[in-house]
């Protein structure tokens, strides 16, 4: 049984890369804002694709910590530094989004901040899974 329903509104279009909204039911998880840093919290890359990619290792294998995978995923949401940055690496951004999480499109938001606190970091992306709760 799955621990979450995509919610799509009659008559609406499906959004490309992301769900409107997601109800869930079961163990929470959450990560904090998760950089492009590895384990000893030094940067793998100076640009975000690089970032992106290292954000996306480290919030899987959080994760996983949990017992949580890629799809029971329901929520993300995304800091940036530069939306330009973000925008013309689209493609690429999502070939390794593709690689790590698969097809799996939770409620996502994407927001363009001025800074992070990390001064190198220049993707920051929150997470929230949600797993079944046991069969009885």
């Amino acid at each position: 049984m799955t621990a979450h329903q995509t919610l799509l509104p009659a008559g609406w279009d499906r959004p490309r890369g992301y769900a409107n909204g997601m109800a869930a039911h079961g163990r929470l998880v959450f990560t904090a804002g998760i950089v492009g840093w590895d384990e000893r919290q030094r940067f793998v890359s100076e640009d975000m694709v690089g970032q992106f990619e290292q954000v996306l290792v480290n919030t899987v294998a959080i994760l996983a910590e949990a017992g949580a995978r890629p799809e029971h995923i329901v929520r993300m949401t995304w800091y940036v530094t530069d939306r330009a940055e973000y925008v013309n690496n689209l493609a690429e951004i999502g070939q390794i989004y593709k690689k790590f999480i698969g097809k799996v499109f939770p409620a996502m938001t994407v927001v363009e901040v001025t800074a992070l606190v990390e001064a190198s970091a220049r993707i920051e992306i929150e997470t929230t899974a949600v797993l079944p709760d046991p069969v009885s």
